[in-house]
């Protein structure tokens, strides 16, 4: 049987087409509008959802500026703290319920990240059918407990996570009665070095967990996601801006509209060549098969004369008998007199 998930009606597995997500993120740069026109061009690039994160700086850390909360991991975000850049970069939730509204109208399926019960608790309200959850919040099983105690497919990062990680959040899932679980292989780094990403370890993640597997990409181009296609990945997340230019956290690792929409594209001829394990041939490929080379008659030969090297030759095209059929041919004496470009055939031979 199939294995699938199913967020909104969406099939997402082995044998349905990538589901592909456009996070928004930080990149409403604070303005609803801009937000909403976001919204709208990942449609219109061919997004199938997007997707938020619900958190406030108070929800997700705390004011303080001691050298625990300060960022100096040698990211694009060294020099702030954490409540800093959360309060530039948290979408408002007085928002969130209106921007549903606006991606479902645009036919895009709308869910979230949320980084703590108060979160969920507020997107079960805008009934959201599905959950992510972000890869620096797979170690906090408690909150993963929650998030599947309500039912409904969950999409984990899996980016800082390590195998006993990615097992304890798999069998917390489980003891909820939640197995509607993808996994997205996941770097954790903003941008992600290409030497870092490991994408063998898709299929690896595949056949170890069992489950539904995507990639949430911060690399630069679409290079990555089309090699996660490839390996059978079945979700693509990336982050997405109207314009990089614009700044804003998450600017740098974030896909313009055109970017996007030709990395959608690209995935969708990907789907088509991937195809199915067959070795059956096509109209057209049985139709090049006469461009092969068979056995033909290359000089008159009279009746009673024999076939030799010179008057019988592999040749294109393929119309005559199969080429494997010389050593059978040879020394043989021709039935008739036979025209130079004549097909080979058995009726043909004494």
């Amino acid at each position: 049987m199939d294995k699938y998930i199913e967020i909104a009606g969406r099939k997402i597995g082995d044998s349905y087409p990538v589901f592909i997500i456009a996070e928004m993120s930080a990149n409403h740069l604070q303005s609803y509008d801009r937000a909403v026109e976001t919204i709208r061009k990942a449609k219109w690039a061919g997004a199938d959802a997007i997707k938020l994160q619900t958190y406030t700086p108070d929800t997700i850390t705390i004011n303080c500026d001691n050298e625990y909360f300060q960022i100096k991991q040698g990211t694009i975000w060294d020099g702030t703290t954490l409540y800093k850049l959360y309060e530039e970069a948290y979408t408002p939730w007085e928002w969130q319920p209106k921007l549903k509204k606006v991606a479902e109208e645009e036919g895009l399926i709308f869910f979230s990240s949320p980084f703590d019960n108060t979160a969920v608790d507020f997107l079960e309200e805008m009934n959201v059918p599905a959950y992510k959850i972000a890869s620096f919040e797979i170690t906090d099983i408690p909150f993963i407990e929650y998030i599947a105690s309500k039912g409904k497919p969950i999409i984990i990062s899996t980016g800082i996570a390590t195998l006993s990680d990615i097992e304890e959040t798999l069998a917390a899932c489980k003891r909820m009665g939640n197995s509607q679980i993808a996994l997205l292989k996941c770097t954790s780094a903003y941008p992600s070095p290409m030497e870092d990403i490991n994408l063998k370890v898709i299929p690896n993640m595949k056949d170890t967990f069992n489950t539904i597997v995507g990639l949430s990409d911060h690399t630069l181009g679409h290079t990555v996601a089309l090699g996660a296609v490839a390996l059978g990945a079945k979700i693509v997340e990336k982050h997405f801006t109207l314009d990089r230019a614009d700044g804003g956290p998450d600017a740098k690792f974030s896909m313009e509209p055109d970017e996007f929409k030709e990395m959608v594209e690209r995935i969708r001829d990907l789907e088509k060549a991937l195809g199915q394990v067959t070795y059956e041939l096509t109209e057209k490929q049985r139709n090049s098969r006469e461009h092969s080379r068979s056995l033909f008659v290359v000089k008159d030969i009279k009746k009673g004369e024999v076939f030799t090297h010179e008057n019988v030759k592999s040749i294109r095209p393929g119309f005559g008998l199969a080429t494997k059929y010389i050593d059978d041919i040879l020394g043989k004496r021709a039935r008739c007199d036979i025209k130079k470009g004549t097909p080979m055939s058995w009726d043909l031979v004494e």
